[in-house]
C-alpha cells in the first residue's frame, strides 16, 4: 500500500511544483498517510484545504482503507 500512495503523491507532485511547492512523502502508519508539504506550501493559508480537499481526497478515493493525511513538521 505504501507504494501505491507514493505514486498518487507523485501524481500531486506537479501541481504543487507549479505554486512553487512540494510534498514529502514520510511515512504510512495505521493506515494516517504522513506527509511534509514544503516550500511556499509550508506556510500557505490554505494548507488545510490543500491536504484535506486535494491529497486526502485523491488518496481515499483510490485506496478507500486510508483514514486521514497527516501534515507534519520536522
Amino acid at each position: 500500500m505504501e507504494e501505491e500512495v507514493k505514486k498518487i503523491i507523485d501524481e500531486l507532485r506537479p501541481y504543487l511544483l507549479e505554486d512553487g511547492g512540494n510534498i514529502e512523502f514520510i511515512r504510512l502508519e495505521d493506515n494516517y498517510v504522513y506527509i511534509k508539504l514544503t516550500g511556499a506550501c509550508a506556510n500557505c493559508f490554505f494548507q488545510d484545504d490543500t491536504i484535506t480537499y486535494g491529497i486526502e481526497a485523491l488518496i481515499k478515493s483510490k485506496i478507500p482503507t486510508i483514514k486521514g493525511v497527516i501534515n507534519v513538521e520536522l
